[in-house]
């Protein structure tokens, strides 16, 4: 663009200093400081509920003003306070370390660069709501590394056609919920419901079908603006999509004009195939996902986060509305969209449903506990996590299964229904659960409160078969994987070694613990090594009881292990179709 940069009240120069050292350059021109400025970096990155300490990385932060230094005082571990004067511009330098590929940090090497505002911005206390430009400046690249660009959803001001230079911001929220990739990446647009998308994708392979996955993405899209405005506009003008393939990766972080995306480079399209991978379709289900929360969490959001403190934790008991919810909705409208089959999205509900049968945690902690708890136990998972806690994206995900279905049943309304009614009602802004209880007594036409404390304020099972029954979804018999019979999580990369032991399993009950390597069994009196679970069946055969041979540390223990009967082998985690006109006003949203 050829019109010149308007001058900020806050400017940040950003300069890929040394990508081998992992360094950007960071310079922040305030044009009216106030008197003795305090500055902080946020510890926390909204979306991601874990304080992640970013001022760990930032380093030689120093401060000047009339070209003279300034005295900085740090006062806490992410603040400090310039001695500087009012009404002369005050200029602050600093680099970070970016060596974290993750959607919620920052990243920097010889193959690509990306950041949120969280980790490389400080924040001006007392002129956060002034407008921001940001410069981002190209490195120095070898011929190898010419084909470097830039993304994010920031406003160009002065760009460059790679799209380095300088981008506006309105305020420091939206810098800070806008990341930035640059590196040699794949890009294309297309437009659903009138608005200009923009998917990036680095570290594809050649064999990476770019066209399928564009196409996909933009019937995601188009899906999820008609099920919140039919055929009215979403309420946004643009959104980029930042998705990086990696060896061996998977996630996303929601932003309100963007997402930043990671996903396994096989899990990508690929010329020449026709039917979806089983990863493909995780990766869609991840894009449906981050794109649903455009609505439901950054702009219709607990009412805790109507205004973000990067300073410390955010805490609210509605991560089961905002993240379960998007759960529940980011595989059904796959299906809603075409891209997935009955079958496909009712075996992706069933892995939901074992996942919450299978955490112990359900009958020890409710889904809003867990939601008030995430920065605690959800992003801080031990060995213990599955017997104490429960996920919010996964019960989160089955209460609202069980909401739906129940209106759905009762003939009033619908899940989809009370979704768009609470958009309105809200403004597309914060909510409560005081208004989700509102307007599900309105468009039902009775109270769901005794669901709601059933469901969310209680350890109570959820009613899951009874309703899909009701629907037309009937259980199919299985046989039982050998973890879930024997109530445990491994890890068989060299060896079985223990991750989780649940609670009351057999496992438990003889003895073993997680960090155990399980080194074979006795049984009969012959001794035999193993080296994936499935052996256990293998050399067990017929036997009820059988002698466990387990390394702890640098013990080994012979524990007495009852194996699983017969019925415990046998699950009903696998759903199908039993009455398809039933079935099909749920799954195709009529």
């Amino acid at each position: 663009m050829s019109t010149p940069p308007t001058p900020a009240a806050l400017h940040y120069r950003v300069v890929l200093a040394d990508l081998h050292a992992h360094l950007f350059h960071v310079t922040l021109t305030i044009a009216q400081p106030l008197a003795a400025q305090e500055l902080s970096l946020p510890v926390w990155i909204p979306g991601s509920y874990l304080v992640r300490e970013f001022s760990k990385n930032l380093q030689n932060l120093r401060a000047s003003q009339g070209g003279e230094p300034v005295a900085l005082v740090q006062q806490n571990k992410q603040r400090w306070q310039a001695a500087c004067q009012s009404g002369q511009p005050l200029v602050l330098e600093y680099e970070v370390y970016a060596n974290d590929p993750s959607v919620r940090t920052a990243s920097l090497d010889a193959l690509r660069g990306f950041f949120n505002g969280t980790s490389l911005c400080l924040r001006a206390e007392g002129l956060t709501q002034q407008p921001c430009t940001l410069d981002i400046i190209a490195p120095a690249l070898s011929a190898e590394q010419a084909a470097w660009q830039c993304a994010t959803a920031l406003t160009p001001v002065q760009t460059d056609a790679a799209g380095f230079g300088c981008y506006h911001a309105a305020d420091y929220d939206e810098l800070a919920d806008s990341p930035v990739e640059m590196g040699a990446f794949w890009s294309a647009h297309f437009v659903a419901a009138g608005v200009t998308h923009r998917l990036v994708v680095a570290g594809a392979t050649p064999s990476f079908d770019s066209s399928r996955l564009l196409a996909d993405t933009q019937r995601i899209c188009e899906t999820a603006i008609a099920f919140w405005h039919g055929a009215e506009p979403p309420p946004f003008q643009s959104y980029v999509f930042l998705l990086h393939a990696t060896a061996d990766g998977y996630g996303g972080l929601e932003h309100r004009h963007s997402t930043a995306l990671i996903c396994t480079r096989s899990d990508l399209p690929r010329l020449g195939q026709t039917a979806a991978s089983e990863g493909y379709t995780t990766l869609l289900g991840l894009i449906s996902h981050e794109y649903f929360h455009t609505w439901n969490v950054k702009r219709l959001r607990p009412a805790e986060f109507t205004h973000y403190d990067y300073s410390q934790e955010n805490y609210t008991q509605l991560l089961w509305f905002f993240e379960g919810f998007t759960s529940y909705y980011d595989d059904l409208l796959l299906r809603r969209a075409g891209l997935i089959d009955d079958a496909t999205y009712l075996k992706l509900l069933g892995k939901t449903i074992t996942q919450v049968q299978q955490t112990p945690g359900r009958l020890l902690q409710t889904v809003a506990q867990a939601s008030l708890d995430a920065w605690i136990k959800y992003y801080r998972q031990d060995e213990n996590t599955p017997n104490a806690t429960i996920s919010y994206y996964t019960k989160g995900a089955l209460v609202a299964l069980c909401l739906d279905l129940t209106l759905r049943h009762e003939g009033q309304t619908t899940l989809d229904a009370v979704m768009r009614a609470l958009w309105q009602r809200c403004a597309g802004g914060p909510m409560t659960e005081a208004d989700l209880r509102a307007v599900l007594h309105q468009l039902a036409g009775r109270s769901l409160d005794a669901e709601l404390d059933a469901w969310v304020h209680s350890t109570a099972e959820l009613p899951v078969p009874a309703l899909l029954a009701a629907h037309g979804i009937a259980p199919e018999a299985e046989e039982t994987p050998p973890a879930q019979a024997l109530g445990l999580r491994v890890t068989e990369t060299s060896g079985i070694r223990l991750q989780s032991v649940l609670r009351g399993s057999l496992v438990e009950r003889a003895g073993m613990a997680a960090n155990d390597e399980w080194l074979g069994l006795e049984v009969q009196g012959q001794g035999w090594r193993l080296r994936k679970l499935a052996d256990v069946a293998l050399y067990a055969g017929q036997a009820t009881q059988v002698m466990a041979l387990v390394a702890r540390g640098d013990r080994l223990l012979r524990l007495p292990l009852k194996l699983p009967s017969a019925e415990a082998c046998t699950t009903a985690s696998r759903w199908k179709v039993s009455d398809t006109v039933q079935a099909s006003c749920w799954l195709s949203g009529s």
